[in-house]
């Protein structure tokens, strides 16, 4: 004989509304949660990587891991940037640009509570770098002047950041003339300057990194290869996408972590409250289990229908758990980046590994929580089983 019907699983979990809103809404709130921190993970992953280009390379100093740690003397820049892979723009120019990274301080505007921020002195030509960006309200700021442009969630987050609005920083003043969006990148939490006027205001006689386009992608391992044995220079290239990749691997590492120490958690409860509905009903069905195996339904029919019905539940909770969890792509938060110290903004991002992950999740909790009913039901006894109509 065939499995047990499909119908008849339904309608045991339709007849037991209550029992099955119950059990499958304490998965849910599980599955949210653990939705939540894969989606902060991802976010966090997703804003860093999307900062960078393919085509674009990071020249910092040896061995450090950001470019606020990074010091790129003047000579050294200027033997980076006269490298003949570098792309040339329209006019002729090189496309690369010389900057500075320095972390200030700014209060924010709801709590007033002081968190770093970023602030990047470019070249001319280092706007040119970054296509994602484009201003949305006032203008850039003019070259060799006191003037700088925010990111979105800097001008929305912090005080003197608006446009109109000026910043006393590094012992100057400096006016706010514009907000720019960065298309969901980390360039979003910085503030644009130009790198000649920051290097004065900050005292700051080398560089923090040399950003530059390559004409030909291909050449990036040859280039790697030819400033690492160039003896006047102790940097080190690294594409684009890939230095800000790794900016997020020790916070994601965290989240992720996290995540899993809270999920195992609260899955405890949700594989009990599980396991407790599908103890409950074989109790209460245990004539209609007798029934089916005079039927002729084997105990192996049995085991199938009942861990089905579980699995069901499982799978309810967890659709149920990521609807909620998709309303976290509309919220921003901010956390302060470990690589770099500085305030980061970025926002939840559901994708399809999260869908699957979550979704085996609360398979497995389904699978955990119904297995020990489903194999009591299957063992029941076919005389005593009807006998207890």
């Amino acid at each position: 004989m065939t499995g047990v019907p499909l119908s008849y699983i339904f309608r045991n979990l339709w007849v037991r509304k209550l029992t099955t809103a119950l059990t499958a809404g304490g998965m849910a709130l599980v599955v949210f949660v653990f939705a939540a921190v894969l989606m902060l993970a991802s976010g966090l992953e997703k804003t860093l990587v999307e900062t960078g280009s393919y085509d674009n390379v990071v020249v910092i100093r040896r061995s450090a891991q950001t470019e606020i740690q990074s010091g790129v003397a003047r000579e050294q820049a200027a033997l980076v940037a006269a490298r003949g892979e570098i792309a040339s723009a329209a006019d002729g120019s090189a496309e690369v640009s010389k900057e500075l990274l320095v972390l200030v301080v700014m209060p924010k505007r709801i709590s007033n509570q002081p968190a770093n921020v970023t602030i990047r002195g470019l070249s001319e030509r280092g706007i040119a770098l970054r296509p994602q960006v484009r201003i949305t309200a006032g203008r850039m700021f003019r070259p060799g002047s006191a003037e700088v442009v925010a990111g979105s969630r800097v001008a929305k987050g912090f005080r003197g950041a608006g446009i109109g609005e000026t910043l006393s920083l590094g012992g100057k003043t400096w006016t706010v003339v514009g907000t720019f969006d960065a298309a969901g990148s980390g360039f979003a939490s910085e503030l644009w300057g130009d790198v000649d006027q920051m290097m004065q205001a900050f005292r700051r006689s080398a560089y923090s990194s040399v950003i530059f386009r390559l004409a030909d992608g291909a050449d990036f391992e040859k280039l790697r290869g030819d400033l690492e044995d160039e003896q006047r220079l102790t940097v080190e290239a690294q594409r684009e996408t890939l230095f800000y990749a790794k900016q997020s691997e020790m916070m994601s590492s965290f989240l992720s972590v996290l995540g899993t120490i809270l999920s195992v958690i609260f899955s405890i409860g949700a594989i009990i409250g599980a396991m407790i509905t599908m103890y409950a009903a074989v109790a209460n069905r245990t004539n209609e289990i007798g029934t089916l195996r005079a039927l002729g339904f084997r105990r192996r029919n049995i085991l199938a229908a009942f861990l089905m019905e579980s699995l069901l539940l499982s799978l309810l909770g967890g659709v149920l758990g990521l609807a909620l969890a998709s309303f976290l792509q509309f919220y921003t938060v901010s956390t302060m980046n470990w690589q770099t110290f500085s305030e980061l903004a970025f926002t939840f991002s559901m994708n399809t590994r999260v869908v699957v992950e979550a979704l085996l999740f609360a398979l497995f909790m389904g699978l955990a929580g119904g297995f020990l009913p489903a194999i009591r039901a299957a063992r029941l006894d076919i005389v005593e089983a009807l006998r207890s109509v």
